[in-house]
């Protein structure tokens, strides 16, 4: 087993742990956060029908056609902002923030700082 397997099965095991105790409901719907080595990806997620109600990435055209980011953080404060707008239109205020098993700091913590900023309770 390489390094990033043992990684990744860590992350997995932390992921479970966590949804074990977390499920979105339609009154407060699950913000889960995931991200890559180059991008980030956010969704608010009604657990009970399956279903993502808004969606937000650093692939999006939104994204793209803003000027540079200084950093990956910005650039994931920015994509909070962007998901909290949307799920605000939607009728969406308050969400359970789910990390995905990531650590709680960086980019992960942007896009909650992000999202609430624009609107969201968490």
């Amino acid at each position: 087993m390489g390094s990033s397997e043992i990684k990744k099965e860590a992350r997995s095991k932390r992921k479970r742990r966590i949804r074990k105790k977390l499920s979105g409901t339609e009154q407060r719907p699950r913000l889960s956060v995931f991200r890559s080595s180059r991008h980030i990806y956010a969704q608010v997620i009604d657990d009970t029908s399956g279903h993502t109600l808004v969606a937000a990435s650093s692939l999006e055209n939104a994204v793209k056609e803003h000027p540079k980011f200084d950093n990956k953080v910005t650039l994931a404060h920015f994509v909070g902002k962007l998901l909290a707008e949307r799920a605000v239109e939607k009728g969406v205020k308050q969400v359970i923030f789910d990390r995905n098993g990531f650590l709680y700091h960086g980019r992960v913590k942007a896009v909650s700082d992000g999202a609430r900023e624009a609107g969201l309770e968490f």
